[in-house]
């Protein structure tokens, strides 16, 4: 991955964001408390969650599909090609889902590139913090996410 940089005169971070039906609410308030650190980054995020923190943040999202329609997978390929920095994806593993070999692929290629990837409450935190931290002190998001 290309070092990137979160301050003026770089490409932004791009962070991308899901969650699944029963962990939206979870995200929004997630979102609402980071809302400064999310306005410095490029969001990506699927089409229900992305419609919902653009509406909720007044920020811009680029969205995708949803899940079900191959949103993961198009995010896992933003992956792939290097242009996605980390991930946070509000899973809820107690509900079956149709398109769970999408989700497994999307967390794989998570792995394989070395993206960082949140997959409930305490690591997004833990994820975003550390993107807040790196905004404040002006470092290159490449040294926080890398």
């Amino acid at each position: 991955m290309e070092s990137i940089g979160i301050h003026e005169g770089s490409r932004r971070a791009v962070l991308a964001l899901v969650a699944h039906d029963e962990k939206k609410d979870d995200l929004l308030r997630l979102a609402r408390q980071y809302r400064t650190t999310l306005a410095r980054l490029h969001l990506l995020a699927t089409s229900h969650t992305g419609s919902q923190l653009s509406q909720e943040l007044d920020l811009p999202v680029e969205c995708v599909r949803s899940g079900p329609q191959g949103g993961d997978m198009q995010i896992g390929a933003k992956i792939v090609e290097g242009s996605v920095d980390a991930v946070v994806f509000l899973r809820d593993p107690l509900t079956a889902h149709p398109h769970e070999p999408d989700i497994q692929a999307l967390m794989k290629v998570c792995d394989v590139h070395g993206v960082p990837l949140a997959t409930n409450l305490a690591s997004a935190e833990i994820l975003l913090r550390s993107l807040s931290q790196a905004i404040y002190w002006g470092r290159e998001a490449a040294g926080i996410l890398a």
